[in-house]
C-alpha cells in the first residue's frame, strides 16, 4: 500500500517550519494523540538519534521507539519505528514558497506491522488518514498563530 501523504502549506519560513515539526518535544503541542516524548541522550538530534513517544489510541497509551534515519535541514526529516507490533515510517519534506517567506510540508506515514498485529495494517492507517490531517491543521495554526513561543533553529 502506498503511504499515507498529506500537504499542508503554512506562513512561516523554511527553517522555521523545519526546527518546530522535527523537534520530538514539541510534538505534543500539535498532535493531540502524543501523551509524552522522552529523547535518548543529551546531544542534538542527528541521523541515528532515537526517541520514545507514548501515544494515546482510542483508550490506550501506547510507546514507541523511533530512530531518526535522515535529517537535512531545513528541505527533509525522516524517522522509522524500530520496536512494537505496529512500526511507523515518517518522510517529511519542507519546500520554500512566495521567494522563502511560507513553506510547503508533505508528510508521508507509512506502516509496517510485525507479528499477529500484521492484520491490523490497514484498521491502523485508515485511523491515521482520518487523524493526521487534523495535527497538520493544528500545526499550521500554531505555527501562523505565533503560539508555538521560541523557534529553536538547528
Amino acid at each position: 500500500m502506498p503511504p499515507v501523504v498529506s500537504t499542508i502549506e503554512i506562513v512561516r519560513t523554511p527553517e522555521e517550519v523545519f526546527a518546530y515539526v522535527t523537534d520530538p518535544s514539541r510534538f505534543a503541542e500539535w498532535q493531540k494523540d502524543v501523551v509524552s516524548v522522552r529523547i535518548a541522550g543529551d546531544r542534538a538530534l542527528s541521523v541515528g538519534s532515537r526517541f520514545t513517544t507514548t501515544r494515546r489510541i482510542g483508550r490506550v497509551e501506547r510507546t514507541m521507539t523511533q530512530q531518526i534515519t535522515e535529517i537535512s535541514p531545513p528541505r527533509s526529516w525522516a524517522v522509522h519505528g524500530v520496536d512494537g507490533p505496529i512500526r511507523p515510517h515518517v518522510k517529511l519534506t519542507v519546500e520554500p514558497l512566495n521567494d522563502g517567506a511560507w513553506s510547503r510540508v508533505t508528510i508521508a506515514l507509512d506502516f509496517e506491522g510485525h507479528g499477529i498485529c500484521k492484520p491490523l495494517l490497514p484498521l491502523v492507517r485508515k485511523q491515521a488518514q482520518k487523524g493526521a490531517p487534523m495535527s497538520y491543521r493544528n500545526l499550521k495554526e500554531l505555527l501562523e498563530s505565533g503560539a508555538d513561543r521560541a523557534i529553536r533553529l538547528q
